[in-house]
C-alpha cells in the first residue's frame, strides 16, 4: 500500500509552464525504438568485437544490449518529463513500478488476456489430455509407477526448458525490457506532450511494431528468399504487434502499473497466435467465440483504475491521466 508521504511525492509530479512538446515526445520514442533496434548489431558493427563461441554466449550478448538499451530509455524519459521532484518513489511511480496492489496486476490482465485464448487453452487441454492417455496406455494403465514416470517426465522437461536461453528471451528478457521500453518510458511522455489518452494508445505501438522490422532479414530466408511472402509474413507480424501494443498500452493507461502489460506479455508469448478453430474440434470454435464475448464483456470493467488504485483523484501515474481524466 501505499502511505501519505509517497502519496505527496507522487502529487508533485505534474507539468510545468513548458512542459513536454509534442515533437520532442515523438522524436525520443522513435530514437529510443532505433536505439532497441540498433544496439543489437552493435557489438560486431561498432565495436568489432569476434563472433560468440556459441548461440548461448550470442543470446547473453543480446540480453546485455537489451539491458542496457532499457536503462539507457529509463534515465533520457526521465530527464525529460516534467517532474518538479526526483525522488525514487515520483520515478518509479512514473513508470507504474510499484509495491501496492500487486495481485490485482496480475490476476486481472492475466485473466482478461486468456479468455481470448480460449480456443487456444481449451486445444492445448484436449491434446495434453490425450498425451497423458497415451503414455497411461503404453505403460499398462494407471498405476503408480507410471505415475511416477510421467511425473519425472515432467520434471526433467521443465528443467531443460529452464535452462533454455530462448525461453528466457521469450518469456523473461524480451517482455521485461519492451515493456520498459514501448510502455513505461514512452507513454508518459507521450501523455506529458499532451496527446490525448486514445490517441496514445493506438501512436505507442507504432514504435513498438517498427522494433519488429529487424526480422525482416530472418523471415526473407526462411520464406526461400521470396520478397513477397517475407513482406506479407513480416505484415501479420507488425499487425499483430499494433493490436497487442494497443492492448498493453491500454492496460499500463488504465491501471498505472508496470505488471499488468508484463504478464499479458509473457502470457501472449508463451501462446503464440490465438487459435479460433481446430479441426474436428467444434469444441474449440466455441470456446474462441465465448473467450472473446467475454473479453470484450469485461474489457472495461476488470481495468477500472480503482481497482488498481486506492486513490484515483491522486493516482500514481501522469497527472491523474489512469483515473480516465
Amino acid at each position: 500500500m501505499i502511505n501519505k508521504s509517497e502519496w505527496k511525492s507522487l502529487s508533485q509530479l505534474k507539468m510545468d509552464d513548458g512542459g513536454v512538446s509534442k515533437a520532442v515526445a515523438v522524436v525520443a520514442c522513435a530514437s529510443m525504438a532505433l536505439f532497441y533496434v540498433a544496439i543489437l548489431y552493435a557489438p560486431t558493427l561498432i565495436l568489432r568485437l569476434p563472433p560468440p563461441p556459441s548461440f548461448k554466449n550470442f543470446m547473453i550478448r543480446r540480453f546485455i544490449c537489451a539491458a542496457i538499451s532499457s536503462v539507457v530509455s529509463v534515465v533520457v524519459s526521465a530527464l525529460l518529463l516534467p517532474m518538479k521532484s526526483r525522488e525514487a518513489s515520483s520515478l518509479l511511480g512514473v513508470y507504474g513500478i510499484r509495491m501496492d496492489h500487486i495481485w490485482q496486476a496480475v490476476i486481472f490482465p492475466l485473466t482478461l488476456t486468456a479468455l481470448m485464448y480460449g480456443g487456444s487453452l481449451v486445444l492445448k487441454s484436449l491434446l495434453l489430455m490425450s498425451a497423458l492417455r497415451e503414455h497411461m496406455n503404453f505403460g499398462g494403465g494407471l498405476s503408480f509407477d507410471n505415475i511416477k514416470s510421467f511425473s519425472e517426465e515432467i520434471v526433467a522437461c521443465s528443467r531443460s526448458i529452464a535452462s533454455d536461453v530462448l525461453v528466457w528471451r521469450t518469456y523473461v528478457v524480451a517482455p521485461l525490457t519492451e515493456e520498459l521500453v514501448f510502455r513505461a518510458c514512452m507513454l508518459p511522455l507521450l501523455l506529458c506532450g499532451g496527446f490525448q489518452k486514445s490517441t496514445v494508445i493506438f501512436l505507442c505501438p507504432i514504435f513498438f511494431s517498427l522494433a519488429h522490422l529487424n526480422h525482416l532479414k530472418d523471415v526473407y530466408s526462411k520464406q526461400n528468399y521470396n520478397l513477397t511472402k517475407a513482406f506479407l509474413a513480416i505484415g501479420l507480424q507488425l499487425g499483430y504487434t499494433v493490436v497487442f501494443g494497443s492492448y498493453a498500452s491500454f492496460l499500463f493507461i488504465q491501471s498505472g502499473h508496470f505488471l499488468a502489460p508484463l504478464v499479458a506479455h509473457a502470457f501472449c508469448n508463451f501462446m503464440g497466435l490465438p487459435v479460433l478453430v481446430s479441426r474436428g474440434k467444434g469444441i474449440v470454435s466455441v470456446a474462441s467465440v465465448a473467450g472473446i464475448v467475454g473479453f470484450l464483456w469485461l474489457l472495461f470493467p476488470m481495468t477500472r483504475p480503482e481497482l488498481y488504485n486506492d486513490r484515483t483523484d491522486n493516482c500514481v501515474c501522469w497527472q491523474g491521466y489512469c483515473s480516465g481524466n
